[in-house]
């Protein structure tokens, strides 16, 4: 197709089923604002914050999923090093409200403010989504337990007292949050209503007949925000593209409709369970990309098309694969989903998850088990590896291809390549012409090898690349973004078959870094230039052409890192993906629009985390994890490098940059062996002498319940109705005389189980099932000794897995019915749940999900401080025999270095085959829900700040057997990584554990 303008070339793809945007200039599309400021701008186009276009590279994490503020830092650090321009975070109103009458924003990590201001020190920009309602698999979707009895009417909804319920705590929110706001010098700028609520129509969203409850719903929240400080722009996430919900281009005038309608997909299956992934994709199948395109033309064609939750990984659930399931959402997944976002015009898009973290306490609903690695680029360890450094290499792009923020889709075919198994979309800026060519395997999900050469329209004429020699590949799972006529300052690349990682104004003139498989050819022409030198080979050839209008330059194979300067001043960097993966661009300012004049570039740390310019010193900050050669291509004007702090030998290249290498101290850190364990049985309530008088018990007396769901029998005995909802509960049932079996449904939701014993003796238990909620048994006294003329104790023992998620959020949990076979009644019941539930907060900081009922639990067994010198000695993996509950407690150091990073995990073992569930405490903080039975997860990261780096550690397991077999579970504490880092994980987090106190004897 050569000497074809681009016009004639968009006729031709029309007919070919391209597509061709109408008109060629930017300005027909109207620039909105909020009518309350113009600090954030919107169009067709993207986003502007203070003038100035931003492609939104964002990711999610969760502050209440790492509760530890210092590592706040450490995360965020990590997402600017990634060329992030922001990133996201819900909030999580039941971490917030222990009650109807508490709100804490105060202490530890519920101060969330904290990451606000970390967020405009690092210099990231802040998508707040605050809620009431989330989902994110946690528990209830994060809504407070309390609001789960029914008593607050229906959910999600305009009923008044679901109203009075949600208004302190988003008032409160969006007060804190207005003080972050980019109106307000801070770096907040765009606030979410709502999550994935897609109500807005009555049947089809085409018939627009609206929900009138959904609609005051939405306008009420929007309301409150407003009356709180939330000056910027009002965002929500629709949960699929049927709902087409809350936009004001798809129905003007429709109550609740925020000011930028986005989308959230997970085209790779959202769970790790692909049985889970049969609904609004169809049948889910690996690497097929989705048409989003037509969906944003239809619902919001003045708008930027947003997604403010796409694919970052997969949840693993009850019963998923050990470790998740990175295989095909790994690097792979990244390079091509993400590039397929931006051939569609997508430029506002936020990972879901950057950092997954834990489901530690009972954040976990029974949708997902301990863990949320979530099979991010940052896993749960915090640790970065390929998927993170492919995901950098694109953002890094993003953040300085400022002509991507304004783009036309000019088409989409087969017909751009020479071979018609790669297919190509055009994006074409009408303002500087500048155009990317982003190319795919025609069948997205194809694996192949394909080689190809690219038709393309530039200023200096329509051309097929490479013009000289080699072709273009797509090397498997894989996609490329090619430019033309790119902005390098005043100089112009003219095309590249190679992808562009970045490039700087380096001393006011130009450096281009580009980046293709290790061995793939290479060839590109700098517009102005008549010839150009290898300055460092780096183990690739290069050839050049003079041209009329500039230079061309072919490598026939790129290897590690070239440098090539040209007469007209641009230096030209070319890497193979091996040493591209090692590239940084740290920004030597705050703003999250990283100027490219406030660049330099640093080849070779494991982690890159920041760069200043102090005279002629660069300092640079960051991890590594052997020594590495360094080179810093930086002003002319520096000489001498810091790593951390410290000075290092530097050389100066005949080229301008500085090499050096880091020397490692290859730490290794010694981990305690747990072997050493003190031992209580953690079960007395199963005996009939048990006295369950004290305050812990709450006798169960209520005849009628708010909850919609009622119960089989009298009295009710849900632990919701009682001030109880975490984690674990007990019940003890009261009946006179003879009985020959107790018939029991009990619901806890899936992966849940229960255990019963009649004055002390077992008599069975469910085990549990990691797709059913419920569990329904009849169990007969048939081994048990009952007091034919007295008061006999039946007990149940019962773990609760959270609630279920958005209107199911409700479902109840303890027992639906209890009845006796032979001719007995029940004559009262008990219930004992966590102490720092409703009642009483004896654990503020830890917070309200963080403990359950369990005897162990309730006196503190678990906390740092409790006296259990008078315990047997025993260990885990000698194990018992009967069925019980028995709790190990073990005090051990660590000591990790300052000037280290290291993670570290307890992995848990047993038999698939033994009926038991496990619970792990570090510190007084549930860190592990360890079921062989019903689950596959065993190791579990514990974050530096729960875990002392700098002495005793108090680790607390309960161990449950649900059966008469003998039980023994191996723990081991095993390092992750270890790095040293400008970031010490070593820091005083004693303020994170506080101890034991004497209150907790009265909930024995």
């Amino acid at each position: 197709m050569r000497g074809l303008s681009w016009l004639t070339l968009s006729n031709l793809l029309l007919g070919l089923g391209g597509v061709v945007a109408q008109g060629n200039g930017s300005n027909q599309w109207p620039l909105h604002d909020n009518g309350l400021n113009d600090i954030v701008q919107w169009d067709h186009y993207s986003f502007k914050i203070n003038g100035e276009r931003l492609f939104v590279f964002s990711g999610e994490i969760h502050y209440w999923r790492i509760p530890v503020p210092e590592v706040w830092q450490d995360l965020l650090e990590k997402i600017k090093a990634a060329g992030f321009t922001s990133f996201a975070f819900y909030g999580n109103w039941a971490w917030h409200s222990a009650s109807n009458q508490t709100l804490d924003f105060e202490t530890g990590a519920h101060n969330f403010e904290r990451l606000l201001e970390i967020a405009k020190q690092v210099g990231l920009y802040v998508i707040v989504r605050p809620g009431p309602y989330v989902n994110a698999e946690a528990n209830a979707g994060g809504f407070p337990l309390w609001l789960t009895t029914g008593a607050y009417g229906k959910l999600r909804d305009d009923d008044v007292r679901y109203t009075a319920a949600w208004e302190p705590y988003f008032s409160r929110f969006s007060a804190i949050t207005s003080k972050h706001l980019v109106t307000n010098g801070g770096n907040a700028f765009v606030y979410q209503i709502e999550n994935e609520y897609g109500e807005q129509w009555n049947g089809s969203a085409s018939k627009k007949i609206p929900n009138d409850y959904a609609g005051k719903y939405m306008a009420a929240l929007e309301t409150s925000a407003r009356a709180n400080g939330i000056n910027v722009p009002l965002i929500h996430n629709d949960p699929n593209m049927n709902s087409k919900a809350w936009s004001k281009d798809f129905a003007p005038n429709a109550t609740g409709n925020v000011d930028v309608a986005g989308l959230d997909s997970y085209p790779s299956c959202w769970s790790c369970n692909l049985v889970e992934c049969t609904g609004t994709n169809g049948e889910y199948v690996a690497y097929q990309t989705i048409n989003y395109y037509d969906h944003f033309s239809e619902t919001s064609p003045t708008q930027p098309s947003f997604f403010p939750e796409f694919q970052g990984g997969s949840y693993n659930p009850w019963g998923g694969p050990e470790g998740g399931c990175p295989g095909d959402i790994g690097a792979d997944f990244a390079n091509l989903f993400y590039r397929n976002l931006i051939s569609q015009r997508v430029t506002a898009i936020s990972l879901y998850m950057m950092y997954g973290g834990t489901n530690w306490g009972a954040f976990a609903c029974p949708v997902v088990a301990t863990s949320y690695d979530y099979s991010s680029p940052i896993s749960e360890a915090r640790k970065i590896d390929s998927k993170y450094y492919e995901t950098k290499n694109l953002a890094l792009f993003t953040r300085v291809a400022k002509d991507l923020t304004v783009t036309n889709r000019i088409g989409n075919s087969t017909a751009y390549s020479t071979n018609p198994a790669v297919t190509a979309s055009e994006l074409h800026n009408p303002n500087t012409n500048a155009a990317f060519y982003v190319t795919i395997h025609a069948q997205s999900s194809s694996s192949t090898d394909e080689y190809f050469k690219l038709s393309i329209s530039t200023s200096v004429g329509n051309l097929t690349i490479p013009k000289h020699s080699g072709l273009i590949q797509l090397n498997g799972h894989q996609s490329k973004i090619l430019v033309t006529d790119f902005s390098i300052g005043d100089n112009v690349l003219t095309y590249s078959t190679a992808e562009v990682l970045t490039y700087a104004l380096i001393d006011g003139t130009p450096v281009v870094v580009l980046w293709t498989g290790a061995g793939e050819s290479a060839e590109f022409h700098i517009k102005g230039a008549r010839k150009g030198s290898v300055v460092s080979a780096g183990g690739s050839n290069a050839t050049f052409h003079a041209e009329h209008n500039g230079t061309t330059t072919s490598i026939a194979a790129v290897r590690g890192l070239s440098v090539l300067q040209f007469d007209n001043h641009v230096k030209v960097i070319v890497a193979d993906k091996p040493t591209g993966y090692l590239f940084w661009a740290p920004n030597l300012s705050d703003d999250p629009y990283a100027p490219v004049d406030k660049s330099i570039f640093v080849q070779g740390p494991y982690l890159v985390r920041s760069a200043a310019i102090n005279g002629k010193v660069v300092s640079l900050k960051g991890d590594i994890n052997a020594n590495t050669a360094v080179e810093v291509f930086a002003s002319k004007r520096a000489t001498s490098l810091t790593w951390n702090g410290k000075h290092i030998r530097t050389t100066k290249t005949p080229y301008g940059s500085l090499k050096a290498t880091i020397t490692s101290l290859n730490r290794t850190i010694a981990l305690p062996s747990l072997d050493s364990w003190q031992v209580q049985d953690s079960l007395p309530e199963r005996l009939a002498s048990y006295d369950d008088s004290g305050i812990a018990w709450v006798e169960a007396d209520h005849e009628t319940t708010p909850n919609p769901t009622k119960p089989d029998t009298l009295p009710v005995l849900y632990v919701d109705d009682y001030g109880f909802h975490n984690s674990f509960h007990l019940f003890r049932g009261y009946f006179e005389g003879s009985a020959t079996a107790v018939k029991l449904s009990v619901q806890g939701g899936m992966a849940f189980g229960w255990s019963a014993w009649v004055n002390g003796a077992f008599i069975g238990s469910y085990l549990g099932n990691s797709t059913v909620g419920a569990g329904n048994m009849t169990l007969p006294f048939g081994n048990t000794t009952l007091n034919a003329n007295g008061t006999n104790v039946l007990l149940i023992a019962q773990d609760n897995t959270g609630h279920d998620l958005r209107a199911e959020a409700v479902q109840p949990r303890g027992i639906l019915g209890a009845s006796l076979e032979g001719g007995a009644t029940f004559t009262k019941w008990k219930i004992a749940g966590e102490v720092n539930g409703e009642r009483a907060q004896l654990d503020a900081l830890r917070g309200p999900l963080n403990e359950g009922g369990l005897t162990a639990e309730r006196l503190g067994w678990h906390l740092p401080g409790f006296d259990a010198s008078s315990w047997t000695t025993s260990t885990p993996s000698t194990g018992f025999s009967g069925a019980g509950i028995t709790f190990y407690r073990t005090v051990v150091p660590i000591d990790v270095p300052k000037g280290v990073d290291a993670s570290f995990a307890f992995v848990l073992n047993a038999a698939a085959s033994q009926k038991v569930r496990v619970q792990l405490f570090v510190n007084g903080y549930q860190y592990a829900r360890f079921n062989p039975y019903v689950g596959n997860e065993k190791r579990f990261p514990v974050p530096p700040g729960v875990l002392n780096y700098a002495g005793d550690n108090t680790i607390g397991l309960s161990v449950w057997s649900q059966s008469d077999e003998h039980v023994s579970i191996d723990v081991k504490l095993e390092t992750e990584y270890v790095v040293e880092s400008s970031w010490s994980s070593r820091f005083d987090s004693e303020y994170l554990r506080p101890g034991w106190t004497e209150k907790r004897l009265q909930y024995a």
